[in-house]
């Protein structure tokens, strides 16, 4: 049978605390809140117990930031996507900020196994004022144990209606999109790491960021595969590649603290499970 499993997260501000109230249908939940840096920011880590999706699951999660809130959610390892018998494993996750929220959506990679189909969605709605740090994460096949990406595969859809849309599918079998120069390049690990804001950045903003952001990726291995544009005034977005996980990983950690330093005067504060 699939599995069909639906979280919302609500986050408010009360008391000077952010709070989450959460309610969860299937094997999809978060664990209870830590706040590492004080009562304002509340970590929280999503839960997939049965740990991966197959042709047929779907998992759809829905966040909520109110105003003033702070949140950072991540996981405690991999999305897998697992080989399917015919049917697409999906997941659907939409982010709602509201004025003058705040929300580090922060999840470990997605693995598409060999003959996987998935479609893996993001959608962002922030209001003005709101202001958002988010990553996406994906390796093909498991090279380390020798089970290549040569079969199968991978949509990724991310959006924010009126001012950002990335599409596309990747597709196992074709090998000019998965080792040729203008594709992957024979990498099998791919990323992609936004800031948007709800209130456009100043000129001087966005040029300060990007400065920053190519400072970091120029002292990191990995960085001459990574590339960082601002396509519109609303938002920044770094792309990269890599052979596997680790490299971009870490470089993706990274960027987030010197965003999370350069623009809003926080400590890159990572979550505790990271370390584990």
């Amino acid at each position: 049978m699939p599995w069909l499993a639906q979280l919302d997260l609500d986050y408010s501000m009360a008391a000077e605390r952010t709070r989450v109230h959460f309610h969860h249908d299937g094997p999809l939940r978060v664990l209870r809140s830590l706040y590492p840096e004080g009562d304002a920011i509340c970590h929280n880590v999503l839960v997939h117990p049965p740990g991966g999706l197959v042709g047929g699951d779907t998992l759809d999660i829905r966040v909520r930031v109110q105003p003033q809130a702070h949140a950072l959610v991540t996981t405690p390892g991999a999305t897998r996507f697992y080989k399917t018998q015919g049917e697409t494993a999906t997941q659907r996750t939409h982010l709602q900020l509201d004025a003058g929220a705040r929300l580090e959506w922060l999840p470990l990679e997605a693995l598409a196994y060999n003959a996987c189909d998935a479609h893996n969605q993001l959608t962002l709605a922030l209001a003005p004022g709101a202001e958002l740090i988010a990553w996406d994460i994906t390796a093909f096949g498991l090279p380390h144990a020798g089970e290549p990406f040569v079969q199968g595969q991978f949509t990724q859809h991310m959006a924010w209606p009126g001012h950002w849309l990335e599409h596309g599918t990747l597709r196992a079998e074709d090998a000019r999109l998965m080792d040729g120069p203008l594709g992957l390049a024979g990498q099998r690990c791919m990323g992609s790491l936004v800031l948007a804001c709800g209130t456009p950045l100043t000129r001087v903003q966005r040029e300060q960021l990007l400065d920053a952001t190519r400072a970091v990726l120029d002292t990191h291995p990995q960085g001459a595969w990574c590339g960082i544009t601002a396509p519109n005034e609303h938002m920044l977005v770094l792309r990269g590649l890599a052979p596997v996980v680790e490299p971009l990983m870490q470089l993706w950690q990274q960027v987030r603290a010197c965003w999370r330093q350069q623009h809003w005067g926080l400590p890159g504060t990572a979550p505790r499970i990271w370390s584990m």
